[in-house]
């Protein structure tokens, strides 16, 4: 399907316009993304296979276990500051969003703000970890957001990123078999970059992070295959559940995006998903998302 070979028949639409952005859930909108009930889950899904991929582990930075004062950038549901909460008891762990959509009920050392994260950072007390995941297409001005961190970390503070690097991988040819997939992950990365919010996640800011001063810059890679076609039990585990993942995802990361920064219509946005969707369920083709964690240390000491 091409965009060019549809026909728009039904023109600006707005109680779609309006169903968006009660899905969006926000009044800016420049974000372009969902976090409705679905969406929640759907992460809350994700983080689960942030689990799994590193083997239970909450981060990998060194200090991650003897953190006591932790900023979670971009929390959404909360889930990774109430479990890091419960198992650091000794921590104090904010979650900041843009949406109010973190449970009532937390550990006693979790909190949760409201806040814009590329507006002025006004915390009275540095921070020893700040931890950020899968943040893709959420800021307009990344590097500027690193410079933020690093002022906001005490000295010998860490800093972790994790999140999806482009492009797609494939161990072989067959991803030439999913040409809906491959246009749909062209077309996010197209629509990111016309808002001037790229769907590259901050951990692929290797030289900004250096540049910014960090220390001790480690990365780390993963692969998410895109359902269960590895042989290996625990790629196979991973893949199964990013196939859900991506499944729940397709509309939702597109509609608001594609029709706003592309000029899409609602059905070629679907059509487009549900051709994806076909590809998705190929176990002939051997594709992964290319997972990067990077950690960092602001120089001196606490």
């Amino acid at each position: 399907m091409q965009t060019s070979d549809m026909q728009d028949v039904d023109g600006p639409d707005p109680d779609f316009d309006t169903e968006v952005d009660e899905a969006l859930g926000v009044e800016d909108v420049e974000y372009n993304y969902p976090n409705d009930d679905e969406e929640n889950s759907r992460l809350e899904l994700q983080h689960r296979i942030w689990n799994l991929t590193l083997d239970g582990e909450l981060a990998l930075c060194p200090a991650h276990k003897t953190a006591k004062n932790v900023l979670d950038m971009g929390t959404g549901t909360g889930i990774w500051a109430i479990d890091y909460a419960d198992a650091f008891p000794s921590s104090q762990v904010i979650g900041v969003d843009l949406s109010p959509i973190q449970p009532e009920w937390v550990p006693n050392n979790c909190s949760f703000e409201i806040d814009d994260l590329e507006k002025r950072w006004a915390w009275s007390k540095s921070f020893d970890f700040i931890f950020c995941r899968t943040m893709e297409g959420s800021f307009s001005h990344p590097v500027s957001i690193i410079h933020k961190i690093y002022e906001a970390l005490e000295p010998s503070g860490w800093f972790e990123a994790g999140g999806f690097v482009l492009p797609i991988g494939c161990i072989d040819n067959t991803l030439f078999e999913s040409p809906a997939l491959m246009r749909w992950h062209e077309t996010m990365y197209e629509a990111g970059n016309a808002i001037g919010r790229s769907i590259e996640s901050p951990s692929k800011h290797v030289d900004a992070i250096r540049a910014a001063g960090f220390v001790d810059v480690t990365v780390k890679r993963f692969a998410w295959p895109l359902n269960s076609w590895p042989k290996e039990k625990k790629l196979k585990e991973i893949g199964m559940l990013h196939y859900v993942n991506l499944d729940l995802a397709l509309e939702g990361l597109s509609l608001g995006l594609f029709t706003r920064a592309l000029g899409w219509t609602r059905q070629e946005v679907l059509d487009l998903c549900a051709e994806a969707r076909m590809d998705l369920k190929n176990r002939k083709v051997h594709a992964y998302w290319n997972v990067q964690v990077v950690y960092a240390r602001k120089p001196g000491r606490a």
